[in-house]
Formats: structure tokens, C-alpha cells, sequence
């Protein structure tokens, strides 16, 4: 059953979003050649805690971070470890936080040093999918239709669009419903009405979209090992309309960065 949030349970999901872009925002000035994943992670966990919050991923389903952190091939779900980022490197940051009865969930791929101009072309177009998704986040449109959008973006470049994950309703839970694939037809699933919140978070592969899974449980990888890109926002359908609960203005304002993506789907309530 999809659950449906109040005004005053979207103010508290925005908090809670916003936590989580903030975590994201400090990580950002920290990701660099040298230094291990297993360190970012515990900058991320006290950064919640500091904040009064909980790392909703650390014990969720027995994983063991708060941070899921997954570069190049990885897709998602890599678990922090004691390797040092190499230059070049891609490296997906996703993140939760349990704060005022409310998950945040968000997730932003970070270029360390300098990258190919064909993986940055991938990030660059996963990340424009987000936004051909969120735009779809009207009151009367269905699931599906999100899906769609991301799918044509995506595939129209050729890269493979990844099945065997999804977004998700989010909300009290981590994982709420409905499920949001990143591939699907238009007019189908679920009617998207006011209050319904979604993480979406396209998965995008640079060659095929099929992908393998780990003995550890979680890491999941690129079946050909070329690179994944993931990209993803907490969003909520307010008077009829898509509005971002979630932010990338602190990252990149670390990364000095300018950008008006966010602003159409912006609103302060």
C-alpha cells in the first residue's frame, strides 16, 4: 500500500533529505586520490550522528556502513574498504538518514581527478534521466511513465539501463511502495496523487545492462566491468506537481559548480 504523506510529514521528510544532501555536501570536499572509502564512511557517520540522526543503512539488512559506496563497475551496494581511490576513478555515494521518524535517501556519482570524456558523457546523461523522471512526478501520470523517460534518455545514447534494481517509495520505511524501474511503458503502473514520495535513482550502465551479484551479499557489478553511473533524488508529488525534497546545491557549491537543474522542481514548504 502506497502511503500517502501530509504537509506537515513532507516538512519532515525534507529535513530529513536535506540531511542527507548535506552529508553528501561535506563528502564531496573529501573525495580525492588517496584516500579509502572506509575513511569517508566514517566521516559520514559521525557527520549524522553529530546532526542527531541515525545512518539508516548501517544494520539495514546486516549491511555494515552507513555509506554504500561503489566505483567504476560497481553499480551499487559496494561496501567501504581500506583501498585508496585511485585517480580516474568514478565512485557512487549513497546515502541514508533516519531523522524525525523519516528516511532520507539520496546518492550522487562523483568524478575523482580527471575521467574519460565517455564516462563523463555517462554521468552526464544519467543524471539528465533523474530529471526526465522527476518531471514525470504529476498528479494523474503513473510509474510507468517515469520509467519510460528514463529508459528513452538512457538507451537513446545506447547504454544499458539496469533491471534487476529500482527505485522505491520511501518514507517511515527505507523502502516503501511502489517500486520505480527505470525502464517500463507509459500509462502503466501506479497513479501518481499528491503526497506520494519516491526515490528515484536510475542505474545506467556504459555497455550492457546486465549485471552480476556478489558473493558478500550486496556488491553488485557490471557484467562486462565497464562503468555504472547512479544518480538519485528523494522527490514528493505536492499540489499536483513534482518538488525535490533532496538537493545537490551543497555539492555543488563544494565542487564549485553551477547550476539552476533543481530549479523548476523547487519549493519551500
Amino acid at each position: 500500500m502506497i502511503q500517502l504523506k501530509n504537509i506537515d510529514e513532507l516538512r519532515l521528510m525534507k529535513q530529513s533529505a536535506r540531511l542527507v544532501s548535506q552529508t553528501l555536501g561535506m563528502l564531496a570536499k573529501e573525495i580525492k586520490p588517496g584516500v579509502t572509502t572506509l575513511y569517508l564512511d566514517k566521516l559520514a557517520y559521525d557527520f549524522i550522528k553529530d546532526h542527531g540522526a541515525e545512518p539508516a543503512f548501517l544494520g539495514y539488512g546486516g549491511f555494515p556502513a552507513s555509506l554504500c559506496i561503489s566505483p567504476n563497475e560497481q553499480v551499487v551496494h559496494g561496501i567501504p574498504n581500506s583501498e585508496p581511490i585511485k585517480e580516474g576513478t568514478i565512485l557512487s555515494v549513497d546515502c541514508g538518514v533516519f531523522w524525525n521518524g523519516f528516511v532520507g535517501d539520496h546518492a550522487y556519482t562523483f568524478e575523482v581527478g580527471e575521467v574519460s570524456d565517455e564516462v563523463k558523457k555517462l554521468l552526464r546523461v544519467t543524471k539528465e534521466s533523474l530529471y526526465k523522471g522527476i518531471e514525470q512526478c504529476i498528479r494523474g501520470k503513473r510509474v510507468g511513465d517515469i520509467s519510460h523517460a528514463i529508459q528513452r534518455h538512457c538507451e537513446k545514447e545506447g547504454y544499458g539501463v539496469v533491471r534487476e534494481l529500482v527505485g522505491h517509495g520511501v518514507g517511515r520505511q527505507m523502502h516503501e511502495d511502489p517500486q520505480v524501474p527505470n525502464y517500463g511503458k507509459p500509462g502503466s503502473g501506479k497513479v501518481l496523487k499528491d503526497g506520494i514520495c519516491l526515490a528515484i535513482e536510475p542505474m545506467i550502465n556504459l555497455g550492457t545492462e546486465k549485471v552480476k551479484f556478489h558473493n558478500d551479499g550486496w556488491t553488485v557489478t557490471t557484467l562486462d566491468n565497464q562503468p555504472s553511473a547512479h544518480f538519485e533524488h528523494d522527490v514528493c508529488v505536492y499540489n499536483g506537481k513534482p518538488v525535490l525534497l533532496s538537493t545537490y546545491d551543497y555539492i555543488y557549491e563544494a565542487l564549485g559548480i553551477k547550476s539552476d537543474e533543481e530549479k523548476a522542481f523547487q519549493l519551500n514548504f
